[in-house]
């Protein structure tokens, strides 16, 4: 079983960056393709980004591309999501997911979730 502990989360201005981690415990790290998701005011949940086991992949959803960039440290058992130039749109709760099955480009098969952290962009 995994558990997945997300922080960073704030109140920032448009063009502003921010950093979320997400943290997990209670099973291998290395083992699991981890990914970010957002769910805005009166959204749907998105994808924004995913990363493979080991680091090398990263696939980014079109809204985000070119401004966030997903990272992993698997001796930390932890992924970071940068956002840079950060839009007022940006503003959701943000999710950690890990998988253990499937490939990193698919946005199905997560099964594991944080409980996630709030992000607000201020006009």
């Amino acid at each position: 079983q995994v558990q997945l502990v997300e922080s960073g989360g704030g109140l920032v201005q448009t063009g502003g960056s921010l950093r979320l981690s997400c943290v997990a415990s209670g099973g291998t790290f290395s083992w699991y393709i981890m990914g970010w998701f957002r769910q805005g005011p009166g959204k749907e949940r998105e994808f924004v980004s995913a990363i493979g086991k080991i680091g090398i992949s990263t696939y980014y959803g079109d809204s985000v591309k070119g401004r966030f960039t997903v990272s992993r440290d698997n001796t930390k058992s932890a992924v970071y999501l940068e956002m840079n130039s950060l839009k007022p749109e940006d503003t959701a709760v943000y999710y950690c997911a890990a998988k253990s099955w499937g490939s990193t480009d698919s946005q199905d098969g997560y099964n594991y979730w944080g409980q996630g952290t709030q992000v607000t962009v201020s006009s």
